[in-house]
């Protein structure tokens, strides 16, 4: 039987471990009232969509001016930089979310959202669950899974 070398096992082992990691996902949102989505990063490219604000989007790449972005359908766009907002909003998925007062299906329910509407992404509380903050400035938490852009 034939032993792997030391180093090459270590090589191994960092490879395959590496092969798991799980990779942060940057989000980003419309912060113009408006914004064009094009197939290329040039505004002679063609335009592809027209979306409002607040939309959410995972940045792929980042360009000079240009962010390649993909929507929840996994389709891939370019928008110019200026048109996103550093401000982070999420959509509700299902056709009705209802936010909870804590991280706690158990906790008290503060108000429920329609599918697609936005809400400020606060912050991340690492077991599966968002605060956020509704335009009428109310703010509770929802599930992660329940929501795009988080």
């Amino acid at each position: 039987m034939k032993l792997l070398n030391p180093l090459r096992s270590a090589a191994l082992f960092v490879l395959l471990c590496g092969a798991g990691a799980v990779h942060a996902v940057d989000y980003v949102s419309v912060g113009d009232s408006s914004a064009i989505l094009y197939d290329a990063p040039s505004i002679k490219a063609k335009k592809m969509f027209v979306v409002n604000r607040y939309m959410p989007f995972e940045q792929v790449v980042t360009l000079n001016s240009w962010v390649k972005v993909r929507d929840r359908s996994g389709g891939l766009y370019w928008v110019e930089k200026r048109a996103l907002s550093s401000k982070r909003y999420v959509f509700a998925l299902p056709p009705l979310l209802n936010v909870y007062a804590e991280p706690d299906f158990g906790a008290a329910q503060l108000f429920k959202v329609r599918q697609q509407i936005a809400l400020e992404h606060l912050e991340s509380t690492g077991t599966g669950w968002i605060k956020v903050r509704h335009q009428d400035g109310e703010a509770g938490f929802v599930r992660s899974t329940d929501v795009w852009g988080g």
